[in-house]
């Protein structure tokens, strides 16, 4: 039976023609599966159906959400996260592919930080790791989902030494907007975007050199754990506000409320900017 699978273009292009038809005419499309995104059942017979193509260094997984979670995209992973998505599928037998495991330590949820790696140089020879929280933020009256990023040491332009901080001009310079208050949802910055699959946070994706393919900003040691309510408010704006402020100025914050304040304190002494990215876009 035909499924109403979205192959995209890229997609397409990694897989092949035939195999893409296949998929289309349903001889190797699941009917029923769990979405990557939401891990809610979906079925690719009566509603539209995204393939999702994660791709290690040398092999790569297939995997199937709701379209209106994640549009049809290729997605650059780790041979370990692969390995991980394989373990997965022989756990849970006749389910389909979905965002990898990792297996370095690292962990948040609301309110909790977790560490991760960015192509950002530290002002010190040591690697500077940014940490990330996520947490629901009130902006005009409505609860939007949000991700706070603050690296652990200063951070300079790549290349180059000093003791300065350019970690808020290099991200006014890729269209974050600096804040003096959180007083409205900041402008969409088109290219970037927050992949979120398997119900889990993953990276996020800035835009790749000469037009490629997206590229982790920011990637999770491991998949990262949301409340339920973040992730439906993710669903629902189909966008996530980043915040990012330089060391030192938000801290791990143990509930939302404080998290807040340490936002406004930092947007009030110009330390703090933001975006809106796309969920899981291309």
């Amino acid at each position: 039976m035909p499924r109403m699978l979205d192959v995209s273009d890229a997609v397409r292009a990694e897989i092949g023609d035939e195999e893409a038809d296949r998929l289309l005419a349903g001889d190797n499309a699941p009917g029923s599966y769990d979405c990557t995104s939401c891990r809610t059942p979906g079925d690719s017979a009566q509603e539209r159906t995204s393939t999702v193509l994660f791709v290690g260094d040398e092999t790569a997984v297939l995997a199937f959400a709701h379209s209106t979670c994640l549009p049809s995209q290729v997605v650059q992973v780790t041979e370990e996260q692969l390995r991980g998505a394989v373990r997965s599928i022989n756990a849970h037998t006749g389910a389909p592919a979905g965002v990898p495991q990792q297996a370095a330590p690292g962990q948040a949820a609301d309110g909790q930080a977790a560490d991760g790696h960015a192509p950002l140089q530290k002002a010190v020879p040591e690697q500077a790791v940014l940490g990330v929280t996520s947490g629901l933020v009130l902006i005009t009256g409505e609860l939007h989902p949000a991700l706070v990023v603050e690296p652990t040491a200063p951070i300079v332009r790549p290349g180059t030494t000093g003791t300065g901080d350019d970690f808020l001009p290099l991200l006014i310079e890729q269209g974050f907007m600096p804040l003096t208050g959180i007083t409205a949802v900041p402008p969409v910055l088109h290219g970037w975007s927050v992949l979120l699959a398997m119900g889990q946070l993953h990276a996020v994706l800035q835009p790749g050199t000469h037009h490629g393919r997206p590229v982790a900003w920011w990637q999770a040691h491991q998949p990262l754990q949301v409340t339920d309510a973040w992730r439906a408010a993710a669903n629902k704006h189909q966008q996530v506000v980043l915040f990012a402020a330089p060391v030192g100025s938000i801290g791990r914050q143990p509930r939302e409320d404080l998290l807040r304040d340490a936002l406004d304190k930092a947007a009030a002494s110009g330390q703090l900017v933001a975006a809106v990215l796309p969920l899981a876009g291309t």
